[in-house]
C-alpha cells in the first residue's frame, strides 16, 4: 500500500523554484533513502512535505494515505502520522523535554480521539523511549536542546520520533556531524520502530547511515528532481564516483 505519493510536484521558496517535478512513492513498511548533492532540494522537499511555511507549491500534488496533503495544516499532517527530524534542531528555552514530549503526545491523542495518558503511563513510555535511544534520564529535565552538543540534539529528535510512534519519519541529514557511536544509535532507533506499517524517508549524504539501516530504495534528487533509483549500488557508486557520475 503506497502512503505517500508525490505527482510532478514543484515548489519554490522567495519566488526561486527548487523543485522541478518531483515523482516519489513510499510503500507502507518501506524505508527509502534520498540522496543528493548540497542545493539539489531534499530538505525543500521534507519541508514542503510537513508544510514549513515560506514554501509555495505551485504545481503536481501530494497524496498521503488518499488525502490531499496540501490542503492539510501542518499539525494535521503531524497529527495524521508524518515526523520530521530537523537538520538544525532548535532550542527551546524554558521548556522540559517531559513538558514538551506530553503536550506533544496529548495533542496527537486527542486528535485520533483518545484520551490524554495518566501519569503513570507517560512516564513509562518516556522511560521505554529513552531507553531505546540511550538517553540519561536527567535528560527529561533539561530544557528542550538547550546546551545541548550536535549529537545530544540528534539523539533526542530520534528519541521524540520514537515518542510520537509516526507513520512516517522523514529524517533529514539526521546523521550529519555525528561520531560512530552516536550514529549508532540513531541508526538503532530508526531499525526499532521499522514495521510493515510504518515507513521512513532518509535524506543524507553519506554512506555510513545507510550501511546501519539497509534501505529497501535509493532514490538520487538532482537539480530538482528524481533523477535515479535503485538498490544500493547507487549508494556505492556515488560513495566511488560523485553525483556527477548520475545522469
Amino acid at each position: 500500500m503506497e502512503l505517500l505519493k508525490i505527482t510532478n510536484l514543484h515548489a519554490s521558496v522567495e519566488g526561486k523554484e527548487i523543485l522541478h517535478g518531483v515523482d516519489l512513492t513510499v510503500a507502507a513498511g518501506e524505508v527509502v533513502a534520498l540522496m543528493g548533492p548540497n542545493g539539489a532540494g531534499k530538505s525543500t522537499l521534507g519541508a514542503v512535505l510537513t508544510g514549513r511555511p515560506g514554501y509555495e507549491v505551485t504545481e503536481g500534488s501530494i497524496l498521503w494515505c488518499d488525502r490531499d496533503l496540501l490542503a492539510m495544516k501542518p499539525e494535521e499532517r503531524s497529527w495524521a502520522g508524518l515526523f520530521l527530524s530537523f537538520q538544525y534542531p532548535i532550542e527551546i528555552p524554558g521548556v522540559s523535554f517531559t513538558s514538551f514530549m506530553k503536550a506533544a503526545v496529548d495533542a496527537k491523542r486527542k486528535a485520533a480521539g483518545k484520551q490524554p495518558l495518566s501519569a503513570s503511563e507517560f512516564l513509562k513510555l518516556l522511560t521505554e523511549k529513552m531507553a531505546l535511544v540511550q538517553m540519561k534520564p536527567e535528560f527529561a529535565k533539561r530544557e528542550v536542546n538547550v546546551g545541548f552538543s550536535g549529537g545530544e540534539k540528534k539523539r533526542a529528535e530520534v528519541f521524540q520520533m520514537a515518542m510520537l510512534d509516526p507513520t512516517l519519519s522523514i529524517l533529514d541529514e539526521t546523521d550529519s556531524g555525528l561520531d560512530v557511536d552516536a550514529l549508532k544509535i540513531v541508526a538503532d532507533g530508526v531499525n526499532a520502530l521499522r514495521s510493515p506499517e510504518k515507513s521512513s524517508l532518509l535524506i543524507t549524504h553519506y554512506k555510513r547511515l545507510l550501511e546501519m539501516v539497509a534501505p529497501d530504495r535509493v532514490c538520487v534528487l538532482k537539480g530538482g528532481r528524481i533523477v535515479a533509483e535503485g538498490g544500493f549500488e547507487l549508494v556505492e557508486k556515488i560513495e566511488n564516483e560523485g553525483y556527477d557520475s548520475i545522469r
